[in-house]
């Protein structure tokens, strides 16, 4: 068998206050892209999990745990992940495999989307991975329909980024907003989203609070986002804790001409678009 995990773009991030579990509030909008990791699962002597490049734990490995402490009775699994997404990137990779994971398990084993927010909060989104607006921590998720035509290109930074360090940079810097403000952000967001329009019609919207903290542990990550901009990018942020940017552009055709012209400087430039409904 073989399944995507795609990742994911956050069009938007806005920060509250720390909870009394240590982790933030937010309020985004999630949104899947085409950019995906590649799964083959097979039968095995054991479960294993297999990512070329990535030593240790990682969150796919505990993903098929948990589904076995909670009784999954399926065969000894080989699950072999060919990494696509950059890791520690922002773009939700190592979340869209454990996902990925926990589908395999769906219809045989109870609250899967319990098990997910165990995982992180990126993983409870993933699981059907759709245009969203996520709040709470990560585990509360409103689908939406999905938006009118709209592509992306993405510049990935060399290394990755601690999303831990980021928000502990974000709580240094004082970043973050009131539940109240929060909660008002996110009416604007339905309404902004609600008759399907392209994202390029709420850029005001297209917010990313976290990004101050993590320019402020890469402050190269300010030139992409001026790079983003100078090749046409109707909107440039960064995605999630960072330290990938991102550009907004009307169609796959104005991201292909944008990729063109940036890679010269940017050889890792990529055109993507939303990920398709199955």
């Amino acid at each position: 068998m073989r399944v995507l995990a795609p990742a994911k773009l956050n069009l938007c991030l806005y920060l509250g206050p720390r909870r009394g579990d240590g982790l933030h509030e937010l309020c985004s909008l999630f949104e899947p892209i085409a950019l995906a990791d590649r799964i083959e699962v097979s039968d095995g002597d054991r479960d294993e999990v297999v990512c070329e490049g990535l030593d240790g734990d990682n969150l796919a490995r505990r993903a098929l745990e948990l589904l076995r402490e909670r009784g999954w009775r399926a065969p000894p699994k080989r699950i072999e992940i060919d990494k696509r997404i950059p890791v520690a990137a922002g773009l939700g990779g190592g979340s869209a495999d454990a996902a990925a994971v926990l589908r395999l398990a769906r219809g045989e084993v109870d609250e899967v989307a319990e098990l997910a927010s165990r995982l992180g909060a990126d993983v409870p989104s993933q699981v059907d991975p759709r245009f969203a607006l996520v709040v709470g921590a990560g585990e509360r998720i409103e689908p939406l329909g999905e938006p009118a035509e709209h592509a992306f290109v993405l510049l990935p930074a060399e290394g990755g980024l601690s999303t831990a360090n980021v928000f502990a940079e974000a709580d240094r810097l004082g970043l973050g907003r009131s539940p109240e403000e929060l909660e008002s952000i996110a009416v604007r967001l339905r309404a902004a989203t609600d008759s399907g329009a392209s994202p390029l019609s709420y850029t005001e919207l297209l917010v990313n609070d976290l990004e101050p903290a993590a320019l402020s542990l890469r402050p190269e990550v300010g030139v992409a986002l001026g790079a983003l901009r100078d090749v046409g990018a109707a909107a440039s942020l960064v995605t999630g804790s960072g330290p990938t940017a991102f550009g907004l552009f009307a169609d796959r055709g104005g991201a292909d001409e944008a990729v063109r012209a940036l890679r010269a400087e940017w050889p890792a430039a990529v055109a993507s678009v939303p990920r398709p409904r199955p």
